[in-house]
């Protein structure tokens, strides 16, 4: 196991199958998660064609925050919501 892989995988909310699409958009570290944010994040993970759902939108900030993504607060994740579906469909714009 990769070492960067293996602190990604310590982070609340992260499993394999989460880690292993993280590094298919080039996030390889919790540093590199931090600088991209979890909205940018998810976005493309999306743009890559895979279906994923809020939950990893807020499993991400989750992760950033060292909280469980069920329990983060409901305004937190409305906002993440709004901004990625912002995004998502300024992107199907183009």
């Amino acid at each position: 196991m990769h070492p960067s892989q293996s602190e990604l995988l310590k982070l609340k909310n992260l499993g394999l199958a989460s880690v292993n699409i993280l590094h298919s958009i080039g996030i390889r570290s919790c540093d590199d998660l931090r600088r991209v944010g979890p909205v940018e994040a998810f976005i493309n993970i999306r743009g890559r064609g895979i279906n994923a759902s809020r939950v990893l939108l807020y499993a991400l900030q989750g992760a950033l925050l060292d909280v469980h993504w069920n329990e983060l607060d409901p305004d937190l994740k409305r906002r993440l919501a709004s901004e990625a579906d912002r995004l998502l469909a300024s992107q199907n714009a183009e």
